[in-house]
C-alpha cells in the first residue's frame, strides 16, 4: 500500500469513528470498511438465507458490487422495481418492497454530526428509509461526508444533482446548466428533502462508510 493510500486510510478511519459514534447517539449503528469488498462481505454477514432484498436508485449500491455479490448469492429473494411494467405489477411489487427484510440505498450526504440529507423525485428511495422494510444499509463512500446539513444541501445541488440529471437525461436547469435553479420542473429531482436526525427503531438504519470515491 503506497504511503499517501496508508495516510488517507488511517485519516478515513479517524473520521468514521467519530461519526460512527454520533449515529449510534442516533439510534443508528454505524460500521467502517476500507474497501467496498469488505462493505460486501461485512454486509452478507448480516444476511440470512431466503431474505428479501430491495433496493432504490444509487450507483454506489452498484459500483461496490453489492448488487452483482447478492444477485449471484443465489439465496436471497431480489425483488427489482425495473421488472414490474403493469399498473397491476407494479402495487404488488410496492407492497412487495415495503415489507422486504433488506433495502439498499446511499445517502446523497452524511454530516459529521451523523446526520443523513437525501432528496428525491419519485420519493421511492426515500419513502423506504423512513418507513416498511425490516433494515436499511446506507452504503456511503468517505466523498459523502460533508460539514452539517447546510453544506450537505449545497453538495446537492452543485455535485449530486448536476451529476445525477446528466446521468439520467432529466432536461432540468441542473442538466441544461449544470446548475441547482430550485426549479419546479417536470422532472425535478428534488421534489423532497429530507433530513434524518434520528431512527426512534435502533439498529434499523445502518450506515456502512467505506473508504473510497462512490457515486455522487
Amino acid at each position: 500500500m503506497a504511503k499517501s493510500t496508508e495516510t488517507a486510510l488511517a485519516a478515513y478511519r479517524a473520521t468514521a469513528s467519530t461519526v460512527i459514534k454520533k449515529l449510534e447517539r442516533h439510534g443508528m449503528s454505524g460500521h467502517f470498511c476500507a474497501t467496498s469488498s469488505e462493505a460486501v462481505e461485512l454486509v452478507r454477514s448480516w444476511m440470512h438465507e431466503g431474505d428479501s432484498v430491495t433496493w432504490g436508485g444509487s450507483e454506489t449500491f452498484k459500483e461496490t458490487g453489492m448488487k452483482v455479490a447478492l444477485e449471484n448469492a443465489g439465496c436471497y429473494r431480489m425483488l427489482d422495481r425495473a421488472t414490474a411494467t403493469t399498473p397491476e405489477e407494479q402495487r404488488e411489487m410496492w407492497r412487495d418492497r415495503t415489507s422486504a427484510d433488506w433495502f439498499f440505498m446511499s445517502a446523497n450526504a452524511l454530516t459529521l454530526n451523523g446526520e443523513l440529507v437525501n432528496i428525491d423525485g419519485n420519493s421511492d428511495r426515500l419513502s423506504l428509509l423512513l418507513h416498511g422494510p425490516a433494515h436499511v444499509v446506507v452504503l456511503a463512500g468517505m466523498n459523502k461526508l460533508v460539514a452539517d446539513v447546510e453544506a450537505g444541501i449545497k453538495r446537492i445541488r452543485t455535485v449530486t444533482c448536476p451529476l445525477n440529471a446528466a446521468r439520467l437525461h432529466t432536461n432540468t436547469p441542473c442538466e441544461v446548466a449544470g446548475i441547482c435553479s430550485e426549479c419546479h420542473a417536470e422532472r425535478c429531482m428534488c421534489c423532497n428533502v429530507v433530513v434524518t436526525r434520528h431512527s426512534r427503531h435502533d439498529d434499523r438504519i445502518r450506515v456502512v462508510l467505506i473508504g473510497e470515491d462512490l457515486g455522487y
